[in-house]
């Protein structure tokens, strides 16, 4: 899994942090959870703002869906 697998990260970070508003969340501290995942193969340099916005916005909308 990596940047570009973001469908996979956003379930990986919805399912370790199910309670975390994603839209709340900084981009700093994204990157960390994304780097932080089991499985997670890409490195630091390799992401931009436009792919941790897309996995953000994918995240949400697997929070979103799961919120009762």
């Amino acid at each position: 899994m990596d940047f570009s697998d973001v469908e996979d990260v956003a379930i990986a970070l919805y399912d370790s942090r199910p309670d975390t508003d994603p839209l709340q969340v900084r981009f700093t501290d994204l990157l960390n959870w994304v780097l932080e995942l089991e499985g997670f193969t890409g490195k630091r340099e390799e992401s931009n703002e436009g792919k941790l916005e897309a996995i953000q916005m994918a995240w949400f909308e697997e929070w979103k869906d799961n919120q009762g």
